[in-house]
Parts: structure tokens; C-alpha cells; sequence
């Protein structure tokens, strides 16, 4: 399988995150992570269920991983999410020395990794992360879409 076809593989498993947290009346935005072409974490946003902050499907699929893996250092993982991580989900992706983010829309009022701030590519900072965006664009646009035309319609 050559590299956009596993990405947009493992997208449409973050796609599938995203569905579940649509489910729940949550922002649909859905994570997995990669090691060695296997998903070692998925997970999906589930902020206003639990009233936390950072339950944002990156942040959980972050800590998912690390103990799967037994190490905070994910340094051979992809992280497939369908949409640009935020701000702090950009720090915390550094933090966790992730290779590469893969992501399917970008997010013009709080992107943390090419829209609004360049946090995975800063020089300034002791990792950065390979990026690779627009994998399954119009997917993932379109169930965020749906989502906040639904909850206008309330």
C-alpha cells in the first residue's frame, strides 16, 4: 500500500472516531494513532461529556498511546486526525515527540499546525513534526458541517 492510500486508510478510521462523537452531541472530530501500520489509540472528542477541557480526540489518543506503548516518547507514531489539531493539542503533539500529523480539513480560527499558528514546525522548539494536510479534505469538512448546521437548526 503506497503512502496516501494508508493515509487515507487510517483517516477514514478517524472519520469513524468522528462519527462517534457526532453521536454524542460532541464536536466530531476523531483521532488514531499509528505505530508500524498498526492503530495503537483511537479516540474521539468528548469534551462536553465529560466537562474537560482537554478531551479533544488528540489528547486522548495521545495519552492512549503512550500507555500502550509504555512510553511518553511517540517518536515512530503518526497521528491521523480530521481536523487541524488546535493550539494546545499542537503542544501536546510536540511535547509527545510525534513523527508525523496527518490531517483532513484545516481549522482558520484556532489551528494550531498551519492555519492560525505554526506550532509543529517552530524552529524555536526541541521537535518538529512532519504535516501532511488535505487527506480526505471534503470527508471531513463535511461532517463538521453537518454538525454545526444541525445544532444552528436547534
Amino acid at each position: 500500500m503506497d503512502e496516501l492510500a494508508s493515509d487515507e486508510y487510517f483517516l477514514k478510521e478517524a472519520l469513524k472516531e468522528a462519527e462517534k462523537a457526532y453521536a454524542l452531541g460532541e464536536v466530531p472530530v476523531g483521532a488514531v494513532i499509528v505505530v508500524d501500520g498498526r492503530i495503537v489509540a483511537r479516540a474521539h472528542n468528548i469534551k462536553e461529556t465529560t466537562n474537560d477541557p482537554t478531551a479533544h480526540a488528540e489528547m486522548l489518543a495521545i495519552r492512549q498511546a503512550a500507555n500502550a506503548l509504555d512510553a511518553w516518547r511517540l517518536t515512530e507514531a503518526t497521528l491521523y486526525v480530521t481536523k487541524e489539531p488546535c493550539i494546545m493539542c499542537s503542544g501536546a503533539i510536540v511535547h509527545a515527540r510525534i513523527k508525523r500529523v496527518v490531517y483532513g480539513c484545516s481549522d482558520p480560527k484556532s489551528g494550531g499546525a498551519v492555519s492560525l499558528y505554526r506550532i509543529l514546525q517552530d524552529p524555536r522548539l526541541n521537535h518538529q513534526v512532519e504535516i501532511t494536510a488535505g487527506i480526505l479534505e471534503e470527508e471531513c469538512r463535511a461532517v463538521l458541517q453537518r454538525f454545526f448546521k444541525e445544532l444552528r437548526n436547534q
